[in-house]
C-alpha cells in the first residue's frame, strides 16, 4: 500500500443479514469492516456464515494490487454477486474466504436485513 492508499480492517458490532428475494444468504454477527481509500465500507463476512450452498461457484476472477486475486459466487439469476479472496496479500490476510456480497450498506445494517444486488461492475473492494 502506499501513502496515499490504505486499508484498514475492523471487527463489525453489527449483527449482518444478507437476501435476496427474501431468502437468506448469510447472517453473521462475526463480520469484518474493510475500509478502503476511495470506496465505501464493505462487509467481509465469516464463509461458516454464509448459505454458499445457495451459491454456485462462477468462473470470473480479478485482481486488485492490494488485495489479491478475488474469486466469484453466483445465484441463477444474479451472477458473481459475492467475491472472496481465497490468498490475499498478507496486509488483509484476516479477509481470507470471507465473502463480501455488493450493495451491503453498513449505515442500513443495523436493524435490517440487507438485500444483496447484482454486480454492477466487477470492481471488489
Amino acid at each position: 500500500m502506499t501513502e496515499e492508499h490504505r486499508i484498514t480492517v475492523e471487527r463489525s458490532t453489527r449483527r449482518i443479514t444478507v437476501t435476496r428475494d427474501a431468502r437468506v444468504l448469510a447472517d453473521s454477527s462475526r463480520a469484518l469492516l474493510l475500509h478502503e481509500t476511495g470506496y465505501p465500507v464493505r462487509y467481509y463476512l465469516p464463509p461458516e456464515d454464509v448459505r454458499t450452498d445457495l451459491l454456485s461457484p462462477s468462473t470470473t476472477h480479478t485482481y486488485c494490487p492490494y488485495k489479491g486475486t478475488a474469486a466469484y459466487w453466483s445465484l441463477p439469476d444474479a451472477p458473481d454477486l459475492a467475491w472472496y479472496y481465497p490468498d490475499p496479500k498478507p496486509s488483509v490476510a484476516e479477509i481470507r474466504h470471507h465473502v463480501c456480497f455488493y450493495e451491503v450498506d453498513p449505515d442500513d445494517a443495523q436493524d435490517n436485513p440487507l438485500d444483496a444486488q447484482e454486480n454492477p461492475q466487477h470492481d471488489p473492494q
